[in-house]
């Protein structure tokens, strides 16, 4: 069995909405059993306080995200790479796994408009999991 955790990279324009709840979501659903990145082509000043405020309402705190220039060592150091909207932006490297996901932007939107964003992010997010982390029940009791 490989000791080597998997690594995903969330990519989107401004690394300040979608890209940001993925990670926040893959951090808090996966724990320490994933890699989690986060990038934007253009990054924002700072988090969309409408979608740090929907990930609070289901317990998840990303208030102390920044959003992150997407390099190509980011997207090479990891295993997939899911992009949000950032089209051609991202570099291709031989070997990696890419998706992208459509989702409405949440920049500009308000609360009631980003929670079903936020929720399609945590569906898409439990799928990537059980993916790249088979359930392993050897760590149950006995």
């Amino acid at each position: 069995m490989s000791t080597t955790k998997p690594s995903v990279l969330f990519v989107c324009v401004h690394n300040a909405g979608r890209s940001q709840m993925a990670a926040g979501w893959l951090t808090h659903l996966a724990g320490d059993r994933i890699e989690v990145r986060s990038a934007g082509s253009a990054p924002a000043e700072t988090i969309n306080p409408i979608a740090v405020e929907a990930m609070a309402e289901i317990g998840v705190d990303i208030t102390g995200e920044q959003p992150k220039v997407l390099t190509p060592e980011a997207v090479q150091a990891s295993d997939v790479v899911i992009t949000m909207g950032c089209g051609d932006a991202c570099p291709i490297f031989p070997g990696k796994r890419y998706e992208d996901w459509k989702l409405d932007d949440p920049a500009g939107q308000g609360i009631d408009a980003v929670r079903p964003i936020r929720d399609e992010i945590h569906t898409r997010v439990e799928e990537l999991i059980a993916q790249l982390v088979p359930v392993a029940h050897s760590g149950s009791r006995r």
